[in-house]
């Protein structure tokens, strides 16, 4: 497998999206032991780099990978997207990256069980009504906190990841990263 290094990250160029697994595309149900096995051989195979997103269950499908990468944290960048929910009471698929909906979140994302602490790159999803600056400068903080280790963009025009790139740099796999239903 082919990697990128990013800045300081290195990641696989071929990542595994993980929301099939628990939301949307399942058909008939969802199976974990063969998504768990999915993300295995995904692993075996050289891919660094699972997607999953907060809107996929709630924080189901974190914890289906969660329970996939347990005791092979190491070299997993595991990316995580929020914003498609707001905490603030108006739920699901009301587009929300205001810096308290970001900790909201990201306390959502560590409840869910993982070996070793809990530092994913977090992308941010496009659409919300919050200034990517605002949004950028509130997960800059979370980096300097050690909370987050990188910041990505999914669905980001180019405008939007120089602007988000002035107030802090973005180490994300941008064109790897699958767009967001």
């Amino acid at each position: 497998m082919k990697h990128a290094t990013l800045g300081t990250l290195e990641v696989g160029r071929i990542g595994l999206g993980a929301m099939g697994m628990s939301t949307a595309f399942t058909g008939a149900g969802k199976d974990d032991a063969e998504s768990i096995r999915t993300i295995h051989r995904a692993l075996e195979l050289g891919v660094t780099l699972l997607d999953t997103a907060e809107i996929y269950g709630p924080f189901t499908n974190e914890e289906l990978v969660g329970e996939a990468i347990k005791n092979r944290r190491d070299g997993v960048v595991l990316a995580t997207k929020f914003g498609m929910i707001s905490h603030a009471g108006d739920g699901p698929g009301h587009l929300d990256s205001s810096p308290a909906n970001i900790r909201t979140a990201l306390e959502g994302f560590t409840a869910a069980p993982r070996d070793g602490p809990r530092r994913p790159l977090l992308p941010a999803s496009s659409g919300s009504p919050h200034p990517i600056e605002e949004t950028v400068g509130a997960l800059a903080e979370l980096v300097g906190e050690g909370k987050v280790r990188h910041i990505g963009l999914s669905e980001a025009w180019v405008g939007t990841i120089r602007r988000a790139h002035a107030v802090h740099p973005s180490r994300a796999p941008v064109g790897v990263l699958p767009v967001h239903p």
